[in-house]
């Protein structure tokens, strides 16, 4: 096999799992020659999701975990490489993302667990990890860092776009025909989704929305979750569990409210915010190319598409790349930047003071 291989891994704010791609970045446009899908083990779920907040010897329990993520990434390339009959030797880099237990670029960090080093001495392959600090340290947001890759696969010069990733957090990315590409987080996408599933359903999400669907928006509860300043904030601006989390949405109930009004007041939150920031930042956008987890969630893009018209709402599997697999593609495309001394952020998207080169890179 011939060609720019990279790996790229990605473990999200949902924390369902790792997203492992496999692409050949040879051409004009990425071309996925494998995918592999590793959930996470219940109880490194759980500790990951308990280490978004302070918590007793958290330094060493996210040592520890950043230990068996690096296990959980090498699993998942060495499943790469079997399904697609890849030499590790053919690989000239993996881009690992890392899972973010901290993001808070205002204060100057951003922290991705995940152990590079251990990941390079498992798989003998060159990783770069820890994309986001440069852009911090240039004084941008660190995220979101999909929209250069975005551009290089989903932009036309005769349409305007927008490139949509509905995950634990969701973000846009602007694809004008003419000027810059930009991008920001919108706010919440699966994550208050998931979490008040797993607290009233006993499962990880609302199978394709179903539970919401059945249920009908708050009008009241959504207009105070709409007042958090961090819809109105214009960008460039990033968010995570820090601010979207239990405490924030216990904050907003009054208590006594039905479970099933509450998950579809949240599910009108994640369309109603995603579509007021396309009408606010780009309302010329004709085609909106949705990835992430979010597509499968069937009442999410019916209420999006409803929203978001006359533009069309597709996903991006119509563009070359299966919705799951664009994150991890995104961070294969960095590794590849880096690995090529080549710049991976966007000033107009992070607010960083220039271009940089992103990632730390661990020899295979």
């Amino acid at each position: 096999m011939t060609g720019e291989l990279f790996v790229g891994l990605m473990s999200g704010t949902s924390l369902d799992g790792v997203d492992a791609v496999l692409s050949d970045l040879a051409g004009p446009k990425p071309r996925l020659l494998a995918y592999a899908h590793l959930p996470f083990d219940p109880a490194l779920r759980r500790e990951l999701l308990a280490l978004n907040t302070p918590g007793v010897n958290e330094i060493e329990r996210a040592a520890l975990a950043g230990n068996e993520l690096a296990k959980s990434y090498a699993a998942a390339v060495a499943d790469l490489l079997v399904r697609s009959k890849t030499p590790a030797t053919e690989v000239r880099g993996i881009g690992c993302h890392g899972q973010t237990v901290r993001h808070r670029p205002e204060r100057g960090y951003t922290t991705q667990l995940g152990n590079a080093a251990l990941l390079a001495e498992l798989t003998g392959i060159r990783v770069v990890a820890d994309f986001r600090s440069r852009d911090v340290a240039a004084g941008g947001q660190g995220a979101p860092l999909a929209p250069a890759f975005h551009a290089a696969a989903f932009a036309d010069a005769a349409e305007d776009r927008v490139a949509i990733n509905l995950g634990g957090i969701a973000n846009l990315s602007v694809l004008p025909r003419h000027g810059k590409v930009t991008g920001f987080d919108s706010g919440p996408g699966n994550c208050l989704l998931d979490l008040w599933a797993a607290r009233h359903l006993g499962a990880p999400h609302d199978d394709r929305g179903s539970w919401a669907a059945g249920g009908r928006a708050d009008p009241e509860l959504l207009a105070r979750m709409l007042q958090d300043p961090y819809f109105a904030a214009l960008p460039p601006k990033s968010t995570g569990r820090d601010l979207f989390n239990e405490t924030w949405l216990g904050n907003m109930l009054r208590g006594g409210e039905d479970p099933r009004t509450v998950q579809a007041t949240l599910l009108e939150l994640t369309a109603r915010s995603l579509a007021n920031a396309i009408v606010r930042h780009c309302a010329g956008a004709r085609r909106l190319i949705a990835c992430g987890g979010g597509t499968k969630n069937d009442a999410l893009m019916r209420r999006l598409a409803e929203l978001a018209a006359p533009a069309a709402l597709v996903t991006s599997e119509g563009h070359g790349i299966d919705p799951q697999q664009v994150e991890a593609a995104a961070f294969a495309w960095l590794a590849k930047q880096a690995v090529d001394g080549a710049a991976g952020n966007l000033p107009s998207v992070t607010g960083a003071r220039g271009a940089r080169v992103l990632g730390a890179i661990y020899p295979g």
